[in-house]
């Protein structure tokens, strides 16, 4: 008898908890997609502030006496 109440109540218990999990796991996933789409929409208006659209830098680096070393030229812009 003690054993059929210990089952009865170990089902009773799983139930209870899987529904819990079944209610609260989507409200839970569903507030961090919210949060990950808010912080993307804030850095894609701060990068967006920051430079306008289309502007270019040009970086020069002199030339060195050691004929090995390159002088290297970057070209940074931004892009959407």
């Amino acid at each position: 008898m003690i054993f059929i109440r210990f089952l009865l109540i170990s089902i009773l218990v799983l139930y209870i908890i899987r529904s819990l999990v079944r209610l609260l796991l989507p409200m839970l996933f569903q507030s961090m997609v919210n949060k990950a789409q808010q912080q993307q929409n804030n850095q894609s208006y701060n990068s967006q502030s920051r430079q306008p659209e289309g502007k270019s830098r040009l970086i020069i680096f002199p030339k060195l006496k050691n004929r090995f070393l390159i002088p290297r030229v970057i070209l940074s812009t931004t892009r959407k």
